[in-house]
């Protein structure tokens, strides 16, 4: 199914100079110190340039963006219905809870966008009257579309897809937690890598989708149409048996803590090499694991802010999507980890002392930081030779 063009008759185009006295006006207004509002709908912003904008809570409804450039522009609250965004730029752009019912995203570029509780449920095409014009409003139902849209990385955790046209669209290491998916068509889509714990696809199309390594625990596909879909390698959630390990495991992770904190007067060591912590949810947060042995280990989604792997052997351990925010990473081994969508804000991943002269850098040659959240991290003479650094933010230099 393809979205019907715009027609823009009774849409406005507003001159430069109008339109930036309006934004300034309403980022004054976003900021709280003063301002106004910006209440533009129908309006033709086609082409233009609004990247990092501050667009938040305005209203758009009708609009037309298509090809426009909205990269990093935050519109969190903003009033999208309608409108059409066909090819439009929205990389990292912030949309949390905004209004895109009825709206129109084919072909766009939504890479690491935050959509997260967004609304993109079929809803009405608001169109000026084709002769009386604008206040006049003619309405039309209309599905949402992001068919051969771009969504890799981008979050949609609770948001309400259902009804949405996404045929061939790229998901792949997007997140989709608790997603409401229930007759919508991804025929056909790229969900490699995603995120689906607990997202109701009740009546959803999912033909000849690719959930290759994706998470599915907690989804339902018995009302879904899956044929062609490729689910044979997709990630299995933690069984009975991993969970009652991992009470044991964190209890090992805490005696190894108490072993760094005394100096090695109490607890002892421990090595968890393969294990799976998943179980383990925030037990580890905070943790001192000090040149702890973990490779090969699953830690995805853990929260893990603050935790101490100084010398720590992370070989192709598996960090997607897990809170590393503010942890000490100096010295770690971490060559082939995954760590995709992984938060590493204000981590250090700079150089362990050895002694007076002698240190040894963090190594992450080879390792996947796609999507992951980089501000404030400490890379100083990491070793980064062949890592996936696709989307991460700032991009890793």
């Amino acid at each position: 199914m393809t979205a019907p063009k715009p027609v823009l008759t009774g849409r406005r185009r507003l001159s430069e100079g109008e339109l930036a006295i309006l934004l300034d006006a309403h980022a004054r207004h976003a900021a709280g110190q003063g301002g106004k509002r910006a209440m533009l709908p129908f309006v033709d912003f086609s082409g233009l340039d609004l990247a990092g904008r501050d667009l938040s809570g305005a209203d758009f409804t009708g609009s037309v963006f298509d090809a426009a450039r909205l990269s990093g522009a935050r519109l969190a609250g903003a009033n999208l219905s309608g409108c059409d965004l066909r090819g439009a730029d929205l990389r990292n752009a912030d949309l949390r809870r905004a209004n895109l019912r009825g709206a129109c995203l084919t072909g766009a570029n939504l890479a690491g966008a935050d959509l997260t509780e967004a609304d993109l449920r079929p809803g009405k095409m608001s169109m000026p009257h084709p002769s009386k014009g604008f206040p006049t409003v003619v309405e039309e139902p209309r599905s949402g579309y992001v068919d051969g849209a771009t969504l890799s990385g981008a979050i949609l955790d609770r948001s309400q897809l259902n009804g949405l046209n996404a045929v061939g669209a790229d998901l792949s290491d997007s997140s989709m937690k608790g997603a409401q998916l229930t007759d919508a068509n991804f025929r056909g889509a790229n969900l490699a890598g995603a995120a689906l714990a607990h997202a109701d696809v009740n009546g959803a199309d999912l033909s000849n989708a690719d959930f290759a390594d994706a998470d599915l625990e907690g989804v339902s596909l018995t009302t879904a149409r899956t044929a062609g879909a490729k689910l044979g390698q997709v990630r299995q959630p933690p069984g009975r048996p991993a969970m009652v390990r991992a009470e044991q495991l964190v209890r090992q992770a805490k005696a190894h803590d108490a072993w760094v904190r005394s100096g090695g007067k109490e607890g002892k060591p421990t090595a968890l090499d393969g294990e799976d912590l998943r179980p383990a949810l925030a037990e580890l947060k905070g943790l001192r694991l000090t040149a702890v042995s973990a490779k090969g280990a699953c830690l995805a989604g853990l929260d893990l802010s603050g935790a101490h792997f100084q010398g720590a052997n992370l070989e192709n351990a598996d960090f997607t999507g897990a809170n590393l925010a503010g942890a000490d990473l100096r010295g770690a081994r971490l060559a082939g980890a995954n760590l995709t969508r992984a938060d590493l804000t204000n981590a250090i991943l700079g150089p362990l002392p050895l002694g007076p002269g002698r240190e040894t850098p963090t190594n992450l040659t080879g390792a996947r930081l796609r999507y992951a959240r980089l501000d404030g991290a400490d890379l100083t003479r990491a070793v980064t030779e062949g890592v996936d650094a696709r989307g991460c933010r700032p991009p890793l230099r």
